[in-house]
């Protein structure tokens, strides 16, 4: 019942909101199912990580719908970073869409809000069902959901930009309904027409024809890694993020881009137990370096502050999916705690980068000057963010990425650990050189001091204190809830 609760307050919301014809029952209703999407979440993922083995949850999951949907460890974890960051930038949002000159449209606000919740959905469903079909569903909903977002502005390239990623993304999703198809047809004649459940493949996964999961594999990681913004299917991301608002931009690459690994881990899971973990490893190690070189050569040319954040994306899931191809106790550790750090601080910046654009009115870094004198708290937040994504210490990043490439260096593919390490140097002078023109210097004289937005910036001190806490230390608590889904993955 709880499951049902979950997915459907976004959903409702979605629906009331489409019906609303007043800003103010738009903002209320956007609000209440933010909040009682992330109370709802918790109540879900504290039962299933404090009952795991439990008579009333043997199997240390929460199942609804004849088990249609399932909530394991690792699904737990994922409903957590949905549902915080949901309510961190519903939050923004709100004073966001006041300040925005297309928020002043009702049609507009009402498309934003119930898009929104709808975006949620999908990604929560996604992540909450135990069926592989219903999967791609979802994440074929996400593009549906977002592509208009991505278009709020209706201007030439954020429609190119919309066109660009629902594409690209169809494509992807094509790819991974290939893999897919492949991996029911290797999984029906062992587990039979439950072959679509993740239990059911886990349990046949030693018994599935190792041929057709390696190509089914190379299928699911093209398709899935085009959703995940790996290399070289990334080219729709900085586009859609560049051009979609703050808010959405901050969901696409804090959490949208997580469930598209979420689907890759998955999948790993099985491919691993049905040919041996040396295939997945190689192509993720690979496809983890090609990312970062990508994102590297091209921060180091990048003039516009969202679309360098996109390209950081890039680095991030390249770096995600080396810990993954690392393997062992400490790649997938480094792993599952870089998902967290990375949606915590993208999501962040990306917050802070609409806090940008309503003062500047540009996204070119070559005209944003003095950031730090014109906007002082924007200007100070985006600093430690920045701070907190190419990796330095206090900042949880830089634990994250230490436990992942010492991983490396234990691995086989040492070889990807030493080069990961060049990289992000690159990325790291990269970042901080256009940063630094950014914040310092003056700002335009006819620019009046002080942050467009401020009350807003307040639930981002959630992110910023979690980033400072993941940095110095890994609590136990949440140990021991890596280490339970660290179990699901099979590690």
């Amino acid at each position: 019942m709880m499951l049902i609760i979950l997915l459907g307050i976004p959903l409702m919301a979605a629906v009331l909101i489409a019906l609303a014809r007043h800003r103010v029952r738009m903002e209320i209703a956007h609000t209440v199912a933010a909040l009682g999407t992330l109370g709802m979440g918790i109540v879900v993922a504290s039962l299933v990580w404090r009952f795991d083995g439990s008579p009333s949850s043997p199997s240390g999951a929460l199942v609804a719908l004849g088990g249609l949907l399932r909530v394991d460890a690792l699904s737990a974890l994922m409903v957590i970073i949905i549902a915080l960051l949901d309510a961190i930038t519903a939050l923004y949002a709100l004073g966001y869409m006041r300040a925005d000159a297309d928020g002043a449209d009702p049609r507009r606000l009402r498309q934003f809000f119930a898009l929104f919740h709808l975006f949620i959905f999908t990604m929560l469903l996604a992540v909450t069902t135990d069926n592989v079909g219903v999967l791609w569903i979802a994440v074929e909903g996400t593009t549906l959901a977002t592509v208009f977002l991505v278009n709020l502005h209706n201007t030439r390239t954020s429609l190119e930009a919309a066109y660009k990623y629902l594409i690209i993304s169809s494509v992807g999703i094509a790819m991974a309904f290939i893999g897919t198809a492949l991996v029911y047809y290797a999984g029906a004649p062992k587990a039979g027409e439950v072959a679509m459940s993740w239990t059911a493949l886990r349990a046949a996964a030693p018994t599935l024809s190792p041929q057709i999961m390696r190509l089914a594999f190379a299928f699911i990681l093209i398709g899935y890694g085009t959703k995940a913004g790996l290399a070289p299917m990334h080219t729709w991301l900085p586009d859609a993020h560049s051009e979609a608002p703050a808010p959405i931009s901050a969901l696409m690459s804090g959490v949208l881009l997580n469930v598209g690994l979420y689907a890759l881990m998955r999948f790993k899971t099985v491919t691993d137990l049905a040919v041996g973990p040396a295939f997945a490893a190689r192509w993720l190690v690979g496809i983890g370096v090609l990312s970062l070189a990508v994102a590297a050569v091209f921060l180091l040319t990048q003039r516009h502050y969202k679309r360098m954040l996109a390209y950081s994306s890039v680095e991030h899931v390249g770096m995600i999916c080396l810990g993954l191809g690392f393997g062992a106790y400490g790649g997938a550790l480094g792993a599952l705690l870089h998902v967290i750090n990375h949606a915590l601080s993208k999501s962040m910046l990306f917050l802070l980068s609409g806090n940008i654009l309503l003062k500047y009115h540009t996204n070119d870094m070559n005209e944003v000057s003095g950031l730090l004198r014109a906007s002082p708290w924007t200007g100070g937040a985006f600093l430690a963010g920045t701070l907190a994504l190419v990796g330095l210490p206090p900042f949880g990043p830089f634990l994250s990425e230490f436990i992942i490439l010492r991983a490396g260096l234990e691995s086989p593919s040492a070889w990807a650990a030493f080069v990961g390490m060049g990289l992000l140097v690159i990325v790291f002078a990269g970042m901080m050189g256009r940063v630094n023109r950014m914040l310092y210097g003056r700002p335009p004289e006819s620019m009046a001091r002080g942050d467009v937005l401020t009350w807003p910036l307040a639930p981002l001190a959630v992110n910023f204190l979690l980033l400072i806490g993941l940095g110095l230390t890994l609590p136990p608590a949440l140990l021991r809830v890596l280490n339970q889904a660290l179990k699901v993955l099979g590690v």
